[in-house]
């Protein structure tokens, strides 16, 4: 499956990323690698309930 995220700079430095099609789907990193990885999980975690 594929998804499609959404990849923003944090005002409070990092990053937030989102899920746009998985309401609530939302994760943050210190940088883009973290940001993608936590995401990652979050779907996981999403489609798991």
């Amino acid at each position: 499956m594929k998804l499609n995220v959404i990849l923003e700079p944090s005002d409070e430095g990092g990053y937030t990323v989102y899920v746009p099609s998985l309401r609530g789907c939302i994760s943050e990193g210190d940088n883009i690698e973290d940001a993608l990885n936590n995401i990652k999980e979050a779907i996981e975690l999403y489609l798991e309930s």
